[in-house]
């Protein structure tokens, strides 16, 4: 399996897979690395050429396309949706691989801002998911990351915004 994904990410002759794959690696380094204008531009490109019209506006197609941008993300995280976290379920948590990785929680907003879908993350305490339960170590020493992306459908932009907890 690590061999066929490194073909993935080593052959361009493959196409719109090879594509893929290294957009959603620009967007997995992106949002590491907190630069969230190149997020929204990654978002909105995937968002006008992968989703379907009659959909395009609706919160489950941009999971959907959040789903497809981070799939590189895979490679170093469990990712899961809809997780029970703190006091509700978060849309998207990666819980990485490696210990000392940072963590990732994705809030999704639309009609809203991100910086809503990060004061939900903080009011509704998702990070609980990375401290253990009560008496054990933290499961996780890297940062965790909230990140907030919201969509507009009146003006159809994308923002985010990384925070670190």
């Amino acid at each position: 399996m690590e061999q066929f994904q490194e073909l993935l990410r080593s052959k361009d002759s493959l196409g719109y897979v090879y594509s893929l794959a290294k957009e959603s690696e620009k967007m997995l380094k992106a949002t590491l690395a907190g630069n969230t204008d190149q997020m929204s531009d990654i978002l909105k490109y995937a968002h006008n050429t992968e989703s379907p019209i009659f959909a395009y506006n609706s919160e489950s197609e941009l999971s959907a396309v959040v789903n497809l941008v981070y799939l590189a993300a895979r490679d170093k995280y469990r990712v899961e949706r809809e997780d029970k976290a703190g006091k509700g379920f978060v849309d998207f948590i990666f819980y990485p691989e490696q210990k000392k990785e940072d963590a990732l929680i994705l809030e999704l907003k639309i009609d809203s801002t991100p910086e809503e879908a990060v004061q939900q993350i903080i009011e509704k305490n998702y990070a609980l998911r990375f401290q253990g339960k009560l008496g054990e170590k933290a499961k996780y020493t890297g940062r965790i990351l909230a990140v907030g992306i919201s969509y507009d459908r009146k003006t159809k932009e994308h923002s985010c915004k990384v925070s670190v907890l």
